[in-house]
């Protein structure tokens, strides 16, 4: 089996796909691996002593987003 990561530009191109998958010729898989953002925070993360975690990044946007649509 061989594995292959394309960029799809047309939309067209997706249904064929798709089509592909529907007779069994294919299979589309989820990458697993990291976010950019991940990878940016672990970067920031080793910089600093006192990096914010995740969820707390997490809790500040959400607060920010809350504010925002509150007005």
């Amino acid at each position: 089996m061989e594995s292959l990561r394309i960029e799809i530009i047309n939309p067209k191109a997706k249904r064929l796909i798709k089509s592909l998958v529907d007779m069994d010729l294919i299979r589309i898989k989820k990458e697993k691996g990291k976010s950019e953002f991940t990878k940016l925070l672990t970067k920031l993360r080793r910089r600093s002593d006192n990096a914010p975690t995740l969820e707390e990044i997490t809790v500040e946007v959400e607060s920010v987003r809350k504010a925002r649509y509150e007005k």
